[in-house]
């Protein structure tokens, strides 16, 4: 195989495949990527067995072929080439011949029969979203997955489409135990039977298509197949291993009798957390919240350190309440919200408090208090 390709682009081209790429070495061809040169382009494809990932960019090519390298590696050394084209070619044994300018590199390939394929997906099935809509939803709820590997099926995002007083909406939930992130748009009718029923989409799927919303506004697409989920959008296709496993019923823990109410002004809390957070304990930054007639006091104390309070004022009239919680749960939550106000609604010192941006619907989170 031989072809050209400006630097540039295959720079975005490897840089689109880094997250993809198996560090753990139990299979090393899954290290590589898979370089296919085609007549006038080049399709670059990644895969760890989970999620796998091609792209197509245009190339001069004057031989097809196929090869596959060193993800890392290659990402490296073209990234420190000059500003030239970048010729590739392969020489027998799977030898790379890569030039540029006056650098020259002869690196080792990897046949490319062994590499795994990826599925292709019919693409009269796809379904068309918004990307900005994917992107903003993402946002609000990724940062409440779990990172507990055991507990496999919190380990992404739920999404669901349906129906409710006529519209039809896209819901993501997002959950680790501790805290829950919902956020709800409104979409066109979706047909797709494995969205009305739910699926998850794992941690690893869900940052890829994240990366994917955030170059330009155009229509993602999506459709399913077995257990999987294709993703497309304009020239790159990311394929995605669905989590096989049971969501819990996340509505069960939604809190219908918060009636204590409090509205604050989300910047004035987020600043005030964060300063307070600096003396709480490393491992469970905890704070105090006092509420009280139009006041909220928030308070720290770190035996090694210090303690420190704050006053801020509030929109509440109810009875005197002091909670405990994780701060940084509170901060992640605020710090997705745009809104100026924010409503915390509460019911004891002992149940979840849901924090939502005040007279705007379509986002919550529900926190789960810390207990001394």
């Amino acid at each position: 195989m031989e072809f050209a390709i400006a630097k540039e682009t295959f720079l975005k081209a490897l840089q689109r495949v880094q997250g993809i790429i198996e560090n753990r070495k139990t299979m090393p061809i899954l290290s590589n990527v898979l370089i296919d040169a085609k007549p006038e382009k080049i399709e670059l494809i990644a895969t760890d067995l989970e999620v796998g990932m091609k792209g197509s960019y245009p190339a001069d090519v004057t031989k097809t072929g196929r090869i596959t390298v060193s993800a890392k590696k290659l990402y490296e050394i073209i990234k420190e080439l000059p500003e030239e084209e970048i010729r590739f070619s392969t020489r027998e044994n799977d030898w790379v011949d890569l030039r540029c300018g006056k650098a020259h590199f002869n690196l080792v390939g990897l046949s490319p029969d062994e590499f795994p394929s990826i599925p292709a997906a019919d693409e009269s099935s796809f379904l068309k979203l918004n990307s900005s809509l994917i992107r903003e939803m993402i946002e609000m709820t990724a940062f409440a997955i779990c990172h507990d590997e055991t507990k496999y099926n919190l380990n992404g995002i739920f999404i669901k489409a349906l129906e409710e007083n006529g519209k039809n909406l896209l819901r993501m939930v997002a959950t680790d135990g501790h805290r829950l992130a919902m956020a709800e748009k409104e979409i066109p009718d979706v047909a797709a039977a494995d969205l009305k029923n739910g699926i998850i989409f794992p941690k690893k799927g869900i940052f890829e298509l994240k990366k994917l919303t955030d170059d330009n506004d155009s229509e993602i697409m999506i459709s399913f197949f077995d257990n999987s989920s294709v993703v497309k959008k304009d020239d790159t296709v990311v394929v995605m291993r669905l989590v096989d496993g049971y969501f819990p019923d996340y509505t069960r823990v939604l809190p219908a009798d918060n009636d204590k109410v409090t509205t604050i002004r989300r910047e004035d809390f987020i600043h005030s957390l964060r300063r307070m957070a600096i003396l709480s304990s490393e491992k469970f930054k905890g704070i105090m919240m006092e509420l009280k007639n139009g006041i909220m006091e928030i308070s720290a104390s770190n035996p090694d350190l210090g303690d420190a309070r704050e006053t801020l004022e509030v929109t509440y009239t109810g009875p005197d309440l002091a909670i405990r919680f994780n701060a940084r749960y509170l901060i992640d939550s605020l710090s997705v919200m745009s809104q100026e106000f924010v409503d915390i609604e509460l019911k004891d010192e002992l149940s979840p408090a849901v924090l939502k941006p005040h007279k705007a619907e379509g986002f919550l989170t529900v926190i789960m208090p810390m207990r001394v």
